[in-house]
């Protein structure tokens, strides 16, 4: 039996990509480039190419179940975790982690968003088991950091320490979103690497990291319920007495085994439109529609996304998306795009969950 094993978490809102992403349907299950895959049927096949299928897990929301289902009808129920409410990455980590080492306790795990684009799979997977090598040997808590190509303000940036073997270093801090001044320094230093929010670890070092930072969280989770027939209403019970904190706070930034695989595969984590239209085919004056059709005049830098078969005209317009999703037209500039998450809440305490 193989001991790599891979969770896919896949139960965010995803509410920066309002309003293609809604509460009933969240971007992870889009075809966001008409490839006839959805961003979690593309992460499952990338990793069941040197994973065996049935060590994938699922972690999501309990209300998005079937749709994984649907999406993913090659995978068992039991490789589904259904979390009851959403507690941000440490929880579901955590609840994955003590599944899989009851399942195996020697499991090396591979931890992945669901809504990331790999441009360069063969290089991506080398690095991923380049890290499961690694951690198969060493109690590390390992991620990947990507090289910038330029300031960017929406992702987190680790910086390393020097020295290290097969472009793996220990970690000496990880630093938040910058604004783009501080961006500019860290793109610019060479020192820093952005955040890529996969990661890597045996089962045992995780859970012995959880015991030792977020004690009380292991204690929630702990317990021999797991492959039970009562593990779901154990996870039930004690899932939302977790706290709510991403595995970055409550772990990495305070391991002294936290190290970084230095990675170079065309990374990008779709987690904003600007991120949408940096991959977008573009125009001579930098506007991409994406599915419609579209016509500019004296417009550009601007992000156009209808239903097919729909024609944009866009005049005088710079730096705008423009996104219609079924009873819903959006427009926005672009600069102000980190406020979307705003704008969704503002909707909701107007119009209620109508168009949430």
């Amino acid at each position: 039996m193989s001991n790599n094993f891979c969770v896919i978490m896949g139960g965010g809102i995803g509410s920066r990509f309002w309003p293609f992403s809604r509460e009933n349907r969240p971007k992870q299950f889009l075809d966001f480039f008409g490839t006839g895959r959805s961003l979690l049927q593309q992460t499952f096949d990338r990793f069941a190419q040197i994973i065996p299928m049935e060590n994938i897990f699922i972690a999501t929301n309990e209300k998005y179940v079937v749709l994984v289902k649907e999406q993913l009808p090659e995978i068992s129920e039991r490789q589904i975790l259904a979390e009851p409410t959403r507690r941000n990455t440490a929880p579901c980590i955590a609840y994955a982690a003590y599944h899989i080492m009851a399942i195996n306790p020697d499991a090396n795990i591979v931890v992945t968003p669901s809504d990331h684009l790999i441009l360069q799979e063969h290089h991506f997977l080398r690095n991923i088991e380049t890290g499961l090598n690694f951690v198969n040997k060493f109690p590390a808590l390992l991620t990947l950091g990507v090289k910038p190509n330029r300031p960017e303000t929406g992702y987190g940036y680790i910086q390393t320490k020097e020295g290290g073997e097969d472009n793996i270093q220990k970690i000496k801090a990880f630093t938040e979103k910058p604004n783009y001044e501080l961006a500019k320094v860290f793109f610019e230093s060479g020192e820093f690497f952005w955040n890529s929010g996969i990661f890597i670890w045996k089962a045992k070092t995780v859970v012995d990291a959880f015991r030792r930072h977020l004690p009380e969280m292991a204690a929630c989770l702990d317990g021999d319920k797991y492959l039970t027939q009562d593990e779901q209403t154990f996870i039930d019970e004690q899932y939302p007495k977790c706290q709510s904190i991403s595995i970055d706070y409550g772990i990495m930034e305070k391991a002294d085994n936290a190290y970084m695989l230095m990675a170079d595969f065309g990374w990008s984590d779709l987690g904003t439109w600007g991120s949408l239209h940096a991959l977008s085919d573009k125009d001579e004056n930098h506007n991409a529609a994406l599915k419609c059709d579209s016509f500019f005049i004296e417009s550009s830098d601007n992000l156009v996304s209808l239903s097919e078969n729909k024609l944009a005209v866009i005049h005088g317009l710079n730096n705008y998306i423009i996104a219609e999703s079924d009873d819903i037209l959006f427009i926005c500039n672009k600069k102000d795009e980190q406020r979307i998450k705003q704008f969704v809440t503002d909707v909701n305490l107007k119009f209620g969950e109508k168009y949430i």
